[in-house]
């Protein structure tokens, strides 16, 4: 198992340092060993993988396999979906991340599924042609509207599938917003490769703005504070215990869950919509057992700073009025936090940026949609 570990640390380092936009996503994933399957596959949520077949791997095979999940975690599959036949919307989506992996030049390894004849081709595209072959294969197979979950199983079988995997409708909804996040998350990231001329070839056929809803700005810090505290490790930034000999392993953190929230103090901005926010973090928090708050007020330096702990009210006292400078807040943390995950920064955005990225996840929440330097943006209503 150890080994096991070590060579999937090795694989995603090397996939960072060689395909930064595959890293990093492929950072974020699960990876699951899953000896009940041949190779590998993607649900969408999970990487699952055979041990067998990945000790057998290369590296350069495992950074394949990797950027796969990656992918099929960015792509949103129940939104995309649209009512297709589950299975087969599958295996047509790994088809067209496969073709694309391998023209970006990645080592494709056995058992992963392509076919040079949908090269180019959109998933959409290559679904129409793999339902006209299951079509044309049998042709006493009546093919079932596309809303089956699979046209290979036997109603009894699709009967029993149904019963066991049964989800509530608000884990649907729980798991669509998870999807939602993190493909508006890679879009995100997408957009400053692009910028920087680093992003992969023909990518861009995977994402349309179009194809992602709105997304209410609650559900999606709540999935956002979610996702953390119920972690006990995180993988970005690394372990340096390890990393200079090449494995990459996450970073132990405390079982105290820190949040630091920023709020600009400048003139323009919007007293309702802060108290909205904040009324919203502290309904969130109380379902969180162990928290501590870092709570900074700053215009164009640091006006206060007050801890709260679990069970506590959050409650700001705005004061200053003056310019923006967002600086002073990442060089406080810099200074006095170290083992910062999220930072929640309130403001109207107008403000001047620091020149870098910092290692913890940046949402900035904010009524204005301008563009921002890194982070992500939760636009308010």
């Amino acid at each position: 198992m150890q080994n096991t570990e070590k060579k999937i640390s090795q694989a995603k380092a090397k996939l960072l340092v060689d395909y930064p936009y595959f890293g990093t996503l492929a950072s974020k994933i699960s990876v699951v060993i899953n000896d009940d399957i041949e190779a590998f596959k993607n649900d969408g949520q999970n990487l699952e993988i055979n041990s067998d077949y990945l000790q057998n791997l290369e590296l350069s095979e495992m950074e394949f396999v990797f950027a796969n999940g990656a992918m099929h975690t960015s792509l949103a599959h129940e939104m995309r979906k649209n009512n297709r036949s589950g299975w087969l919307w599958q295996m047509a989506t790994d088809m067209a991340v496969n073709d694309m992996l391998v023209q970006n030049g990645l080592d494709m390894p056995y058992g992963a599924q392509y076919r040079e004849r949908f090269s180019g081709m959109y998933a959409e595209e290559i679904y129409a042609e793999l339902k006209d072959d299951i079509l044309r294969d049998d042709e006493n197979l009546e093919y079932e509207a596309d809303d089956v979950d699979d046209v290979q199983h036997s109603e009894n079988e699709k009967n029993d599938e149904k019963q066991n995997n049964q989800q509530t409708q608000q884990e649907l909804e729980e798991e669509i917003l998870q999807e939602q996040l993190f493909a508006q998350e890679a879009i995100s990231l997408l957009e400053s490769k692009m910028q920087t001329g680093e992003a992969p070839a023909m990518i861009e056929r995977f994402f349309q703005l179009k194809d992602f809803g709105k997304i209410d700005w609650r559900n999606e810090l709540r999935v956002a504070l979610d996702k953390y505290f119920r972690d006990d490790y995180v993988v970005m930034p690394p372990s340096k215990k390890l990393l200079y000999s090449g494995i990459y392993l996450p970073s132990n953190v405390s079982q105290t869950f820190r949040l630091v929230i920023a709020v600009d103090s400048s003139g323009s901005i919007d007293e309702v919509l802060l108290n909205e926010f904040l009324s919203e973090v502290n309904f969130l928090m109380t379902l969180v057992q162990n928290y501590q708050i870092e709570l900074l007020v700053c215009d164009e330096k640091i006006r206060s700073h007050k801890t709260f702990y679990s069970g506590d009210v959050l409650e700001v006292d705005v004061k200053g009025g003056g310019a923006t400078d967002f600086r002073p807040v990442f060089h406080f943390i810099n200074e006095n936090f170290d083992d910062v995950k999220l930072l929640l920064y309130f403001t109207d955005l107008d403000g001047a940026f620091p020149q870098n990225r910092p290692e913890y996840e940046v949402k900035w929440v904010s009524a204005n949609g301008q563009e921002i330097p890194f982070g992500t943006l939760v636009k308010l209503d």
